[in-house]
């Protein structure tokens, strides 16, 4: 098996940044009989982004969203494919240091659970087609999006689009009318400035 976490550790020095720390050789913690969780957490880093992460195989599978996930489903967001993180990671919440990697505030802006919507294939196998569908249970987010590889490389580049289900509403701008955190109920500039 490959560990999914070495780019992780390679980008991290457990010395100079509060991030969960993952040992070498160490194997990716499983949760047992629970559904799957998602987190998304609002990232201040040198641009503001939110962090997309879904639990897959023992890791979080991870995302960079430039603007967020829209509830719109017309809309298709930009979602750049990053390192695995722990599954530890979920609950992350504050400021990574100047000059460390990815340096900025961190919130935990929504999590839950979510489910795979393709019944035939685990939700690995339908990522490494490159087209997955999930529904989502979180505290802001609810429903069906969309995720789908559009470009392969060190990076891959997805669109991730909300699905037309019930929860879909093209006014609902959940990023700016809702920008605390789900775990402590602080902002990200609250976080940053250590309020």
């Amino acid at each position: 098996m490959a560990d999914r976490l070495s780019r992780y550790r390679e980008k991290r020095d457990p010395t100079r940044t509060s991030e969960p720390e993952v040992r070498p050789g160490k194997r990716p913690r499983r949760r047992r009989r629970q559904a799957p969780r998602f987190v998304i957490q609002k990232h201040a880093a040198t641009r503001l982004h939110y962090d997309f992460r879904l639990e897959v195989d023992g890791t979080l599978r991870s995302w960079a969203v430039p603007k967020g996930l829209s509830t719109d489903p017309r809309v298709k967001r930009l979602a750049v494919e990053v390192e695995d993180h722990p599954l530890e990671y979920a609950d992350f919440e504050g400021v990574i240091g100047e000059g460390s990697y990815g340096a900025g505030a961190v919130i935990v802006w929504d999590a839950g659970t979510y489910r795979n919507l393709d019944e035939e294939r685990s939700m690995a196998e339908t990522l490494a087609s490159g087209h997955a569908k999930v529904w989502l249970d979180g505290q802001k987010l609810r429903g069906g999006w969309t995720l789908q590889r559009t470009r392969g490389g060190e990076k891959p580049q997805w669109l991730v689009i909300k699905r037309r289900d019930e929860a879909a509403d093209a006014r609902r701008r959940p990023e700016s009318t809702q920008p605390a955190s789900v775990k402590t109920g602080r902002t990200v500039e609250q976080v940053a400035t250590g309020r």
